[in-house]
């Protein structure tokens, strides 16, 4: 009996140590080098509609600089999946208003995210993420727009358009924008 209690224990031991890595919601690629780029990059523009209503707010805004490519991370708090409207412009709009959004760099990529709420509608704190800056390469900075009818409204500034990606990341909620440093 003790032989069999030992021989259990022993193999209980030796199964905890499997290889087996947990399940993560978010999931990012990464090789020997680093992180590399999501998705498929264009130039053209991008959308994707929420399947359902969606209460999300804009908590975040960060920009890295990688090998091959910058990444702008807008993280989301709340519940839903966010939709997306992107795309190239020279003179952006603020939603409502129609008045010109001022920028840094030569040319700006639009960034819409749907399915947002205030954040008092939300009993949060306003995150006054106002304008971020780039991290030293094409990305000059990213201005926040406001949240107008269930759409938040960024601008990242750069100094040319270039392809880029659009993913969500789940653990916690981000929209993520990968723009590659060259054609």
């Amino acid at each position: 009996m003790k032989k069999t209690v030992a021989c259990l224990v022993a193999t209980l031991a030796l199964s905890a140590c499997g290889t087996e890595e947990p399940a993560v919601t978010s999931t990012m690629q990464v090789s020997s080098a680093g992180i590399t780029p999501l998705g498929d990059a264009d130039k053209k523009m991008k959308t994707l509609r929420p399947e359902a209503p969606a209460q999300l707010m804009v908590k975040d805004v960060r920009v890295g600089q990688h090998e091959g490519f910058e990444r702008v991370v807008f993280e989301l708090e709340g519940d839903g999946d966010p939709g997306w409207h992107i795309d190239y412009t020279a003179s952006p709009a603020q939603q409502g208003s129609g008045n010109a959004i001022s920028y840094e760099g030569s040319t700006a990529l639009e960034v819409n995210i749907d399915g947002t709420v205030y954040p008092f509608e939300m009993g949060k704190k306003d995150p006054n993420i106002g304008t971020v800056a780039g991290a030293g390469g094409n990305v000059k900075q990213i201005v926040s727009a406001g949240t107008f009818e269930g759409r938040s409204q960024f601008v990242i500034g750069l100094n040319k358009e270039l392809p880029y990606s659009v993913e969500v990341l789940r653990g916690p909620t981000r929209v993520i924008i990968d723009i590659r440093s060259n054609d």
